[in-house]
């Protein structure tokens, strides 16, 4: 599965959620920012790549609609309404993390118990 998580700056929510599910079997993730400043800047290839999107607030969600509507329209786009308060790889933002995103991504029970052994 490839998955795509996208936040401002791609500085601390969407990397670190790259790194955690990065590591789970079967999972293929890349992370990507909204702003023209953002470390990875995401781009109609990183969409067309992804097979779910994941942003951490609604107004990520907006501005990819406003840039990338046509080609949203077979993707699984998803809010998981993570604020801007953490730092990169904070044990709170992983846990976050770890306790929304398994849902949408449909994990077996062997990917679930992957992601239990990651730290944060």
């Amino acid at each position: 599965m490839r998955v795509l998580f996208i936040c401002s700056l791609n500085a601390m929510r969407s990397p670190t959620a790259e790194a955690v599910f990065s590591q789970v079997s079967g999972i293929e993730a890349l992370s990507a920012g909204t702003e023209r400043n953002a470390e990875m800047q995401v781009s109609a290839d990183l969409i067309e790549w992804a097979e779910i999107i994941l942003v951490m607030e609604t107004h990520h969600r907006k501005r990819l609609q406003e840039q990338f509507g046509s080609a949203l329209r077979d993707k699984k786009l998803v809010v998981l309404g993570i604020a801007d308060l953490y730092r990169y790889m904070d044990p709170e933002l992983v846990a976050e993390l770890k306790a929304r995103v398994p849902g949408y991504l449909r994990l077996s029970p062997e990917q679930v118990a992957e992601l239990e052994t990651i730290a944060g």
